[in-house]
C-alpha cells in the first residue's frame, strides 16, 4: 500500500481511484497487501471500492473488506514474549498489534502520531501487555535510533530464528509477524478465497 497506492505521504490520489475503478469496469477484480492492521486500511477499502479479501500485517491476516478476520495467522505467545523481552533489552519501544487493538506502553514514544495519522485510529496505553500476547499479530520495536534498531533486529533474528517474519519496514520500524505473514502467501490465500488462479494474477508493489 504505502508508497505503490498511496504516496508517500499516505495520499490516495484521484488517478489511483480512477485506475481501479476501471479495473472493475473490466471485470478485474483488485486487491490489496499491507503491513497495516484491518482498521487502518479502511479508510483506503472505502474509498477504492475494494470488495475482495485484503491483507493485513503483510498477510499475518487476510480481512474481509469491512476489517473482519477471515483467517489469521498469530505469533505464538512464547515467541511473542520473547520478541517483547528483547525488545525491552535493548530499550527499543514495543509496539503490539492484537485483536483489533494497537497497545503501547508509552504514548509520548517517537512515531506514535506518525502511526496514528498512517492508520487513522490511537493506540490503547497499557502497563503491561499481559494476555494480549497471547494473541499477537504483529509486534514492532520503534526507535528513533536506527543503529541501535539494527543492532536489536540482528538479536531478535537470532532469538526467533524461523519462529517469525522479521523485516525492518522502515529505518525506524521493525516488524515481526507469524512466519507465514509475507505478501508472497498471502497472494496465494487471496488467490484460493477468490478461486482465481495465480497465473492469472498481476501483482505491483514490494515485498521479498
Amino acid at each position: 500500500v504505502d508508497v505503490t497506492l498511496v504516496t508517500d505521504d499516505t495520499r490516495l490520489t484521484s488517478r489511483t481511484q480512477a485506475t481501479v475503478a476501471h479495473l472493475r469496469a473490466s471485470e478485474i477484480k483488485f486487491s490489496m497487501i499491507s503491513s497495516r492492521p484491518p482498521r487502518g486500511v479502511g479508510m483506503l477499502t472505502a474509498a477504492l471500492g475494494v470488495t475482495t479479501p485484503i491483507g493485513c500485517f503483510n498477510g499475518g491476516v487476510i480481512a474481509a473488506a469491512d476489517g473482519s478476520v477471515v483467517t489469521a495467522h498469530l505469533l505464538s505467545p512464547a515467541v511473542a514474549r520473547r520478541a517483547v523481552d528483547t525488545l525491552d533489552a535493548h530499550g527499543v519501544q514495543v509496539w503490539v498489534f492484537s485483536g483489533q487493538d494497537w497497545l503501547l506502553r508509552d504514548s509520548d514514544g517517537p512515531y506514535v502520531g506518525l502511526e496514528a495519522r498512517t492508520v487513522q485510529f490511537r493506540p490503547n496505553l497499557v502497563a503491561e501487555f499481559g494476555a494480549a500476547l497471547d494473541r499477537v499479530a504483529k509486534i514492532v520495536g520503534v526507535s528513533a535510533d536506527f543503529e541501535l534498531l539494527a543492532r536489536c533486529e540482528s538479536d531478535v533474528r537470532a532469538g526467533l530464528a524461523d519462529n517469525a517474519t522479521i523485516a525492518r519496514s522502515q529505518p525506524y520500524y521493525l516488524d515481526m509477524t507469524h512466519p507465514r505473514a509475507n505478501k508472497g502467501d498471502a497472494v496465494t490465500e487471496i488467490a484460493t478465497l477468490l478461486a482465481i488462479p495465480l497465473a492469472e494474477i498481476a501483482v505491483i508493489g514490494d515485498g521479498a
